[in-house]
């Protein structure tokens, strides 16, 4: 078994192992390109293969439309911060129902992000032994006492640049395109969040992931100190 099946297999264990009367909400934070959502989808399959139903959300689902996400100009950091994502609707649609007292119907998506269209589907109905795995960017900044557990992906500026900046360079017109919007808006904007809530030592558990194929898991933010 290798190091990030292992850490994998811990996490998975961990989260199974909390008891409560309603599904667990679970949040997957860290800075734009850091394998937030990569993580979420392996954490999904391993929670899954225990048994345990999963509810997996990604907050592109969860954006707002373009003209209020650009409203403060498309290469605006602060209007990233502030305008991309649409945390009151996550609230309503997701975590509250989801939470103590709630009646278990949620909404999984809001938005067609590509074709920039709003979806409005049927609820579903969500058994109180699942576990909600949700990802996204500044996912401390709103709501945080909706989250029963946040893990934090902790990935450095230069590799997040790296990766981020190779994967959508095809989307932004090419490397260097990427690289500055990366630069001026996405990490911009992740400093922010950084500078303002400190998300690492407000998360339940972190995960050094500078080396995804070697990533060290750590329970609080005082092991990880």
């Amino acid at each position: 078994m290798n190091r990030r099946t292992e850490m994998l297999h811990s996490l998975a264990e961990s989260l199974i192992e909390v008891q409560d009367c309603h599904p667990l909400r679970v949040a997957i934070d860290g800075i734009t390109a850091s394998g937030k959502t990569t993580l979420g989808n392996e954490l999904t399959s391993a929670i899954t293969e225990r048994g345990r139903p999963v509810i997996r959300i990604r907050m592109d689902d969860f954006h707002h439309r373009r003209e209020h996400r650009y409203r403060q100009g498309k290469d605006s950091a602060r209007g990233y911060y502030d305008d991309a994502y649409d945390f009151d609707t996550l609230n309503q649609q997701v975590l509250r129902p989801l939470g103590p007292n709630g009646n278990l119907e949620f909404r999984r998506r809001i938005i067609d992000l590509a074709s920039d269209t709003p979806i409005v589907e049927p609820a579903e109905l969500a058994t109180s032994d699942s576990i909600l795995i949700a990802d996204g960017s500044f996912m401390q900044r709103h709501h945080r006492r909706s989250w029963d557990v946040v893990i934090f992906v902790n990935t450095g500026f230069d590799e997040a640049l790296r990766r981020g900046s190779a994967r959508d360079a095809e989307q932004f017109g090419g490397h260097a395109e990427a690289e500055q919007r990366y630069a001026h808006r996405y990490h911009a904007a992740s400093h922010m969040y950084i500078d303002e809530v400190d998300p690492i030592h407000a998360a339940d558990f972190i995960i050094d992931n500078d080396d995804p194929s070697s990533p060290q898991l750590y329970r609080s933010a005082r092991d990880w100190n």
